[in-house]
């Protein structure tokens, strides 16, 4: 059921006019050199391709193949629903602590007692951090908080993703509602959310999109994992046997989650991972 939240895109950058892209050379260059391919949409044609900007005289970079979620939420608690089906049981409750005495994982603490467990995976995000303080294995991570709006309702709608360079924002298309992002700051999990950056993606929207209507805006900060080498932390973790981590994703959980989770499952059932996990284990800044 979760699959009708996926939907094949464009991913699209929108550039002043050509001088602009001529400018990004050097990003665009490498991005070549990966293998990626892409048309370019100048003035009128970029227009028709998306009417939101027509007579705008933009100049846009079309990349083919990729893809968005139109209400991530909904996206996973459908997922949940599946797992619930497939037999599986989802406990929700705030975790205090991973219960491991003299060498043996006895289960994790929450505020109704303890589940009981022969295998735990951490895969809470940046709080991933401080679970694992409690068990002496430090992390070099922190919150990236990053701020987005949503214009609820638009009167219009983007045909696919879009990336404003000039504001250095993105424009997504979500169910009923257009979300911009694309601010963050490293401002740990205790700073309340700041102002300024939603009202920079404010400006920029009116800026960039002054005849768009909504009814409303709602505002949100959340919290990104995000190592210091920009690498997730995937697999065992050595000194606490039978705890393993799969967090640290930066921006992109949505997607790395599900490849994390296989790789994950299969350490656990002693399967073949396919590729060297050396890059992800949890204690490689201590070597």
């Amino acid at each position: 059921g979760a699959e009708k939240w996926i939907h094949a895109s464009d991913y699209v950058f929108v550039y002043e006019n050509r001088a602009a892209f001529e400018k990004d050379a050097f990003a665009w260059s490498l991005r070549r050199d990966k293998g990626f391919a892409w048309d370019e949409m100048d003035g009128q044609v970029f227009g028709d391709y998306e009417p939101m900007f027509a007579g705008k005289n933009k100049f846009a970079v079309r990349l083919g193949d990729h893809g968005r979620v139109s209400d991530p939420e909904r996206y996973v608690i459908d997922l949940a629903t599946h797992v619930t089906k497939q037999g599986g049981e989802l406990l929700i409750g705030e975790v205090e602590e991973i219960v491991h005495q003299q060498g043996t994982l006895r289960g994790v603490k929450t505020a109704n007692g303890v589940i009981g467990c022969d295998k735990v995976v951490v895969a809470a995000g940046v709080w991933s951090k401080m679970l694992l303080e409690k068990l002496g294995v430090r992390v070099p991570m922190e919150s990236e908080r990053g701020y987005h709006i949503e214009l609820v309702n638009p009167s219009a709608m983007p045909a696919c993703t879009m990336m404003l360079t000039a504001g250095k924002f993105v424009i997504t298309p979500m169910d009923g509602r257009i979300r911009c992002a694309g601010i963050v700051e490293f401002g740990g999990l205790e700073t309340p959310a700041n102002q300024a950056p939603v009202e920079l993606l404010k400006k920029h929207v009116g800026e960039t999109l002054p005849e768009l209507k909504y009814d409303r805006i709602d505002e949100w900060m959340g919290h990104r994992p995000a190592p210091v080498d920009s690498i997730p932390f995937i697999g065992p973790i050595k000194s606490v046997p039978d705890v393993f981590a799969a967090f640290g994703h930066h921006h992109v959980g949505l997607g790395g989650g599900p490849r994390s989770g296989q790789l994950v499952a299969d350490m656990i059932a002693s399967n073949e991972t396919h590729i060297d996990t050396t890059p992800y284990r949890v204690d490689r800044f201590t070597h």
